[in-house]
């Protein structure tokens, strides 16, 4: 009996121990985001024609050294009400939740250019 129980407590043991494992994997397999493949479409579908040049008369955030250098303030306005003073797009709906969880995620991922 007393084998029987130490057979069992391994058995499940190494049962969770091995659960543990394959979810730290799976977590290291999500890919981060990077400006080229996946902010930079964003920008262009949303911040158009204001910040892509050349018709564009702001800050141009058709590059990748303008937009880490201003994602906080970029994260700050995109989340603002659209009757808040500094609300961004200008004269656009708010963008929706996802869009905006792209900037954060990228921000999260360490800001990567490629």
């Amino acid at each position: 009996m007393k084998k029987y129980s130490v057979l069992m407590a391994i058995a499940v043991s190494g049962l969770i121990l091995s659960q543990c494992h394959s979810s730290k994997k799976a977590m290291k397999s999500v890919p981060k985001l990077t400006y080229t493949g996946n902010l930079m479409a964003v920008i262009e579908a949303n911040c158009s024609p204001c910040h892509i040049p050349p018709k564009g008369n702001k800050k141009p955030y058709d590059n990748y050294a303008n937009v880490s250098k201003d994602i906080d303030e970029m994260l700050r306005r995109i989340q603002l009400n659209p009757t808040d003073k500094g609300f961004m797009p200008f004269k656009k709906a708010r963008l929706s939740d996802s869009t905006i969880t792209i900037f954060k995620q990228w921000k999260a991922d360490g800001m990567l250019e490629k």
